[in-house]
């Protein structure tokens, strides 16, 4: 009897760390597709958008392994307190990392699609935004793979400054078009680039949220701190 328990306790810890590890590998590829997409973006790089777009299914996979495991582990091994926590979280983050992965692939996409660029657009505020994302991004996957609660606030604290820089990019986009209608093209292309990028860092910032609550059991504020008035 006793040792039958011990096998239970240690399969269910070997579930648990598989769980662990598939969350750690979501997070680095979607990681990878982000600043794959941003050097498309960003350098012109035609190969970096079509890796980009190449690894989707690879982050659709995963979240789908990821919430079967989950289920398993809910339904079968009743877990309670951190571990009951920590199982949800892990569904919940599954679901934003993949919509990141969308969003990444939607960048690259239309980064293809950019040929001809206003020699006065903001690429100073485009590589800003871009940079900025992927730091939130990378942060709020080193505080899920750690369960560190203070990294995961810090992400939290950042995405004010993704919002700045969307809402500047769109006004001034929206000016470029007014201004010359032969802009319109490239710079739709390039307000859907900027939308999905604050998207990425909405997302990152959901992550924070979800991994401060499995670590600690408390949740954040619901109202998040916001950079001026975004445009939504």
């Amino acid at each position: 009897m006793v040792k039958e328990q011990a096998h239970t306790v240690s399969s269910y810890e070997q579930q648990l760390s598989q769980l662990r590890g598939m969350m750690v590998a979501m997070g680095r590829l979607v990681t990878q597709q982000t600043e794959q997409a941003v050097a498309a973006v960003v350098e012109g790089d035609t190969e970096a958008g079509r890796t980009a777009q190449a690894l989707d299914p690879q982050v659709d996979q995963l979240e789908r392994d990821i919430e079967t495991l989950a289920i398993r582990l809910l339904a079968l091994r009743a877990p309670m307190a951190g571990d009951l926590r920590e199982i949800v979280a892990a569904m919940k983050i599954s679901g934003d990392l993949e919509r990141i992965g969308d969003c990444a692939a939607s960048v690259a996409k239309r980064a293809l699609k950019v040929d001809t660029v206003p020699t006065d657009v903001p690429a100073g505020a485009l590589r800003s935004m871009g940079r900025l994302v992927q730091e939130n991004l990378r942060r709020a996957v080193d505080a899920m793979s750690q369960q560190d609660s203070a990294r995961a606030v810090e992400v939290w604290q950042s995405d004010a400054a993704v919002d700045e820089l969307y809402t500047a990019m769109f006004r001034e986009l929206v000016t470029y078009m007014m201004e010359d209608p032969r802009t319109i093209r490239s710079c739709t292309h390039l307000l859907f680039i900027a939308k999905n990028m604050e998207r990425i860092g909405d997302h990152a910032t959901n992550i924070a949220e979800r991994v401060y609550y499995a670590a600690t059991g408390e949740m954040l504020p619901p109202e998040r701190p916001r950079g001026g008035a975004s445009v939504r």
